[in-house]
């Protein structure tokens, strides 16, 4: 008499890609975190508020061009390369001589104009040296997209993660020995030809160079026009955490400026967890449209919302708790900015949904979803200028009109997540919304012990508040929100292990030296 075979517990392959894409790109965040927050120490406390206010207005041009330039080919890439016949080599070449063209164009623009990214201040450096860092930029995005379309996310934490973060830091505090007023400049284009460099080696180990390959201009001039709605959704979403920079340059001192930008930095550092699933979620979603599994897509969407919302919202507890401690990490003149950095990260936080819904709008209602983003990007523009002036009228304290931007942000990306997440579950005919209630418990767990730790001193309250608040949190999600498939995020394979030695970070549960 035979037995049944035992049932298959293993998780679907779609899951597990995205979960293990997903652990490999967290811990990359981790190291990004890690790296980044030196920077802002080192650019806050040398270079002070105004360098950093005049830097961060620049970097908003140069970042805009740049985005332009890859015509949306940094998430389009991966439906180009599931529903083309042609050598994929080809295709990954033929982005590159779309983004270098577009490039060109940009970087033309603004060396002939460089008061595009300078306006209120004079050009006596090296800051015509700013717009070599767009083709860097664009290039990488690409190169770094064709990859991940083949799951090798090793590539992106690397360049994104290790190599870009780690030389800003040190280009900047080396430079600051030399000069002041280029040195963040300076850096930023060593990091941005860095990260060039850490894409360009597994790009051509992967990919290598396109024998036989010629270029048509019919072939790439469709390829631009499919993508224009991707690259607008693109600009948008950039744009949509840039345009309170810009409405701020318009109003205040390069010292406002300044104070918000680290708000904005420390902010943004939970929106690279939504980013952190992006290489791998654009080619599982593009490979089941393509077998027409709409339901495949909607629980995908629905399992990595749930992901980002919980890693987003505990974070971002932890960061705001306390955040004038961590402000005044920065400098004592950039506690003024903790009010602008809740707002920040609640905006993040509200976010979530719109930005993995996007994930998959751009495959399925790429025009619907560009306007929906365009709609976005206006409701902020009005009403952080509506806040700023009305706060004005009442003559109240400059840092608090400064959060007007930032309030602005969080209300229109509501709009959009609610706007987003609608229209994708009516296009799927499923459910895509990630939130699950056991969120409100775990935020109310992470707060208690927040608020508890405000009665440390600041070096206590940042060494022991922000871990107890992520434990708390995370117990109490881990016991009362987490199914068996949500756990698959955190079950760390061989596999796993081995790509996290090859870029020298030690795994959970083993030994290994520190990031180099």
């Amino acid at each position: 008499m035979s037995t049944a075979a035992p049932a298959d517990t293993s998780p679907p392959a779609d899951l597990a890609a995205l979960a293990r894409g997903g652990r490999i790109n967290f811990l990359g965040f981790c190291v990004r975190l890690a790296a980044r927050l030196p920077f802002l120490f080192i650019a806050g406390r040398i270079y002070g508020a105004e360098a950093l206010g005049r830097f961060a207005y620049a970097i908003l041009i140069v970042e805009f061009a740049a985005q332009l330039a890859t015509l949306g080919l940094k998430r389009g890439l991966a439906q180009q390369l599931a529903n083309t016949e042609k050598e994929h080599v080809c295709v990954a070449w033929d982005g590159l001589l779309v983004a270098a063209i577009g490039s060109a164009i940009a970087m033309g623009i603004l060396m002939v104009f460089p008061q595009a990214m300078f306006p209120n201040s004079e050009l006596t450096g090296l800051e015509w040296l700013l717009p070599i860092t767009i083709i860097a930029l664009a290039w990488s995005d690409i190169m770094l997209a064709a990859l991940a379309y083949r799951h090798d996310v090793t590539s992106t934490v690397r360049a994104r993660a290790i190599v870009e973060p780690i030389t800003i830091s040190a280009a900047a505090f080396a430079w600051s020995y030399i000069s002041l007023r280029d040195g963040l400049i300076i850096s930023y284009v060593l990091s941005m030809v860095a990260a060039l460099i850490a894409s360009v080696v597994p790009f051509m180990r992967s990919y290598g160079v396109a024998r036989g390959w010629r270029p048509y201009p019919r072939t790439l001039w469709k390829m631009a026009r499919r993508n224009v709605p991707v690259a607008a959704a693109d600009a948008v979403e950039w744009g949509s955490r840039r345009i309170d920079i810009a409405v701020l340059g318009l109003f205040f001192a390069p010292k406002v400026v300044g104070i918000y930008y680290v708000a904005q930095n420390v902010a943004s550092l939970p929106a690279k967890l939504k980013t952190s699933f992006d290489p791998i979620l654009g080619p599982v979603i593009a490979r089941n449209l393509k077998d027409g599994d709409k339901a495949a897509v909607a629980k995908q969407v629905r399992q990595v919302g749930f992901w980002v919302i919980g890693a987003q919202l505990g974070v971002a507890l932890a960061l705001a708790i306390p955040g004038e401690a961590v402000m005044g990490l920065v400098g004592p003149a950039f506690v003024a900015g903790t009010a602008a950095l809740a707002f920040l990260l609640g905006a993040e936080v509200v976010a979530a949904m719109a930005a993995v819904s996007e994930a998959a709008l751009i495959y399925v209602a790429r025009h619907r979803n560009m306007l929906i983003s365009i709609a976005m990007l206006a409701l902020e523009g009005g009403l952080a200028v509506a806040l700023i002036l009305g706060m004005r009228a009442f003559d109240l304290p400059v840092m608090f009109q400064a959060t007007g931007p930032a309030v602005a942000l969080m209300l229109a990306l509501a709009f959009a997540a609610v706007a987003k997440s609608r229209l994708l579950r009516g296009i799927l005919g499923a459910r895509v919304n990630g939130w699950r209630w056991p969120l409100v418990w775990a935020a109310a767990a992470g707060t208690v012990v927040g608020w508890l730790a405000t009665f440390l001193p600041e070096w206590a309250e940042l060494v022991f508040g922000i871990p107890g608040i992520l434990i708390a949190f995370g117990a109490v999600l881990w016991t009362k929100g987490f199914k068996a498939e949500d756990r698959e995020l955190f079950r760390m394979k061989k596999a796993d292990i081995e790509e996290l030695q090859e870029l020298e970070i030690p795994a959970p549960g083993t030994t290994g030296d520190v990031v180099r």
